[in-house]
């Protein structure tokens, strides 16, 4: 269909090949997507399944999860990754419990008022769930936009705002119709346009992509290196999180000493924990997760 546009064939592709995810079930409510979004933050979709199920079958909404305490986000968290999201999403589910009646809210400031809800958060829960026209750009955002629209091979590391105006210059004017071309562009780049091997072949906008028919030049500039994990303090804090998890009592210190060799780095890792509000220290030398009292 050559009369097409970008967003045109991304939503007539996502309508058959969309994989199917509990998030996007129409009936999944803003709650559910919030959930959904802050989980999916740097962690695959295969991982985040059974935690999301997980989540919503004991917190189903804002109210519930903001009346349990704090430790138990993070003991359900389970090894999701970055556990301070489980501690921003019960500050958020306080925070709309306290000033939205327990209804997620619809305007994208009083969104971004929210406790741990960023530009990105934000502006998916607006078009997901409340079916606005907001240009939501990840990661796979940014790519796709980045090489149909202007012909790059990226957009970089992080989102500027040249990401959010390049995106939201391909949605559709109907907010319904913007809102499906939002997250066709997010699954194009998560499972066609990914970064390493694009499969262009099967790509529905190959025939106007900027950057096919620049014969796709290779990035420029350095490229990102992976993360390491193995022997990193995040490694470390992770150990420690997980004696913490599945402790039904406070641990005493010397229960967490054995869980890393090097002290420097245990310590350190425990006080960043601290910091981070993610544990109580208790007198005694005892750790424990967070109460919120």
């Amino acid at each position: 269909m050559p009369d097409e546009t970008i967003a045109e064939a991304a939503i007539r592709w996502f309508r058959d090949n969309a994989r199917v995810l509990p998030w996007r079930h129409p009936d999944a409510g803003a709650w559910a997507i919030l959930v959904s979004e802050v989980m999916l933050q740097q962690t695959p979709v295969t991982r985040v399944l059974p935690a999301y199920e997980a989540w919503l079958a004991r917190w189903p909404t804002p109210a519930t999860l903001a009346a349990d305490e704090p430790g138990e986000a993070i003991r359900m968290w389970g090894r999701l990754g970055y556990p301070r999201r489980a501690l921003r999403l019960h500050e958020c589910a306080t925070a709309i419990a306290e000033r939205h009646a327990g209804v997620v809210p619809d305007d994208l400031d009083a969104l971004l008022a929210l406790p741990g809800v960023g530009a990105y958060t934000a502006r998916a829960v607006a078009a997901f769930a409340y079916r606005q026209r907001q240009p939501v750009v990840d990661t796979n955002v940014r790519r796709f936009v980045a090489r149909a629209a202007t012909g790059l091979a990226d957009a970089g590391h992080t989102t500027k705002p040249a990401d959010l105006t390049a995106t939201a210059a391909l949605l559709p004017a109907e907010p319904e119709l913007a809102a499906q071309a939002s997250a066709a562009f997010m699954e194009l780049g998560a499972v066609v346009c990914v970064a390493r091997a694009p499969r262009c072949a099967i790509c529905p906008v190959v025939d106007r992509c900027a950057w096919r028919a620049a014969g796709r030049p290779a990035l420029e500039g350095p490229s990102r290196r992976p993360q390491t994990y193995a022997g990193t303090d995040r490694q470390v804090r992770g150990l420690l999180l997980a004696v913490l998890r599945e402790a039904v009592e406070p641990v005493p210190r010397v229960r967490l000493d054995v869980v890393w060799p090097e002290p420097t780095q245990r310590d350190r890792a425990l006080r960043g924990l601290i910091d981070d509000g993610l544990v109580d220290p208790l007198p005694g030398d005892l750790f424990t997760l967070p109460s919120g009292r």
